[in-house]
């Protein structure tokens, strides 16, 4: 989770109870932290340039243009167009347990700049240019985007002459990651719904389908009918992953759900989810959960036994 550093508060003065705001600047971006106290609903607020909003602490109830209410909460983020007018509640806040939300403002010509640097290594599979979303993209962040959002709180934050040039290469590194994660999200949809309209959402809804098989990429690569190093460089273009890093997600999600079952072992779980390596599974599944299959499992069957209040 991205956490606010000590120079914020040192430097920060709480002038208001509902999103009171500090501002950091520099060249080509702004990084706005929001901090809310008590109770509210109905906050209006606007920025003239794409911002991506990061939840930080705390709960917010998003409502915004075109777009179903949705609950925002730490470690998701969401992508807005400029000029979007967001209506905020918040329905827990309080001086106890603040609401903190960063908002980082783009300057379009840098956001550009990225979009181009994606069209230069390739078009996406259909011929379509890679470009910024024009509509509100909500997602959980990866611990790539987490620790990009952690850097750049401490550069904003920092008093480094060449500040400027170290969050204009993570601001480029970042939009890129949120176009890739969003071209991934695209495809997932697809592939449960129209998983024969593409080579992509084939692929991944095969991969679904067959889990547990030995799901090799040049398996993958005769399904999509290209061969093997087109498939791997088209797949990482467009998703930001590589194949088999989606199969392990796949598999851990397998995995997560199996061991949310009280009847169901870490052992069974590991050996219906497809992977060869018990050791390896358990190293993995705690460097992606923070938690052994067997704590996490522990710490499930704890909640489901919990009596109701």
């Amino acid at each position: 989770m991205v956490e606010l550093n000590p120079l914020h508060y040192q430097n920060r003065r709480l002038e208001t109870l509902v999103e009171n705001r500090t501002l950091h600047t520099l060249n080509n971006a702004e990084l706005n932290i929001f901090e809310t106290h008590q109770k509210a609903a109905q906050v209006m607020l606007q920025f003239h340039e794409p911002v991506l909003a990061s939840m930080i602490r705390g709960k917010k109830i998003m409502h915004l243009q075109n777009t179903p209410s949705f609950g925002f909460l730490p470690g998701e983020s969401v992508i807005l167009p400029s000029n979007e007018l967001m209506c905020i509640d918040f329905p827990e806040a309080s001086e106890q347990n603040p609401t903190q939300c960063l908002a980082l403002a783009f300057n379009e010509a840098k956001l550009q700049q990225a979009v181009n640097l994606l069209n230069e290594r390739g078009l996406k599979q259909n011929g379509k240019e890679w470009s910024m979303t024009d509509y509100n993209y909500h997602f959980t962040n990866d611990i790539a985007i987490n620790q990009i959002l952690q850097r750049l709180i401490f550069i904003f934050t920092e008093n480094h002459p060449s500040k400027d040039i170290f969050a204009d290469m993570l601001l480029q590194e970042l939009i890129i990651r949120i176009l890739q994660t969003e071209s991934k999200s695209i495809y997932l949809k697809k592939s449960y719904t129209q998983p024969n309209n593409d080579r992509i959402s084939f692929v991944l809804n095969f991969i679904r389908e067959n889990i547990t098989e030995d799901l090799t990429i040049e398996l993958l690569s005769e399904k999509a009918y290209m061969s093997e190093s087109n498939f791997y460089r088209t797949f990482k273009h467009e998703t930001g992953s590589t194949p088999i890093d989606f199969i392990i997600e796949e598999r851990l999600k397998l995995a997560e759900s199996l061991l949310r079952d009280p009847k169901m072992s870490v052992k069974e779980a590991f050996m219906a989810s497809g992977f060869n390596s018990f050791s390896y599974f358990c190293r993995i599944f705690k460097k992606k959960k923070n938690l052994s299959p067997t704590e996490f499992k522990e710490k499930s069957n704890q909640l489901k036994n919990r009596p109701m209040a």
